[in-house]
């Protein structure tokens, strides 16, 4: 399917990766039309050098590599030095799809839980967004995130550590 040049192919690329791209590249970038714009860039540079993809071992760290990419080429363009997560609120849960159980947990402790997922370090942040999220693979997190696999177990240890003192108690559920 990578070198066929059909809609279909097209299409079934789009489906797989959008929502998990708007995801990603949503926590950099606050804009939505720009998020969208980001991700539509970053299917089409895929969509563009699909002949070249049998050659790619790892698809996922390869595409999100291309859309941290394209965060970069946007905050260059922009004349932005540095960017940090901290500026922006992220909300993990905006893009989720609920089952019955969790649409049991209050509006509260959603907020908690989103305020403790604030307050972890930037790095810790990401890791556990793509690897609790995202599903992703620890190796294919840490090649995104340009890390080794001991730093990104590290951030993941991090992050839950902070997550339980955090909300200890607070969580009715």
């Amino acid at each position: 399917m990578a070198s066929s040049d059909s809609q279909t192919a097209f299409k079934s690329l789009y489906l797989a990766y959008f929502q998990r791209l708007m995801r990603f590249v949503s926590l950099y970038i606050s804009s939505e039309v720009e998020t969208e714009e980001i991700v539509s860039d970053t299917l089409l540079a895929v969509w563009n050098n699909r002949h070249t993809l049998p050659e790619i071992s790892n698809f996922n760290s390869y595409i999100y590599a291309i859309a941290r990419n394209k965060i970069i080429n946007y905050y260059r363009i922009k004349r932005i030095e540095k960017v940090e997560l901290e500026e922006n609120i992220i909300d993990l849960f905006i893009h989720a799809d609920t089952t019955p159980e969790e649409d049991l947990i209050s509006k509260e402790d959603i907020e908690r839980l989103n305020a403790a997922i604030n307050s972890l370090p930037n790095k810790c942040k990401l890791a556990f967004k793509l690897v609790r999220e995202d599903k992703l693979k620890y190796k294919e997190v840490a090649t995104i995130l340009d890390i080794s696999i001991k730093t990104l177990e590290a951030h993941l240890a991090t992050a839950v550590r902070k997550l339980r003192e955090a909300l200890s108690g607070e969580l009715t559920s």
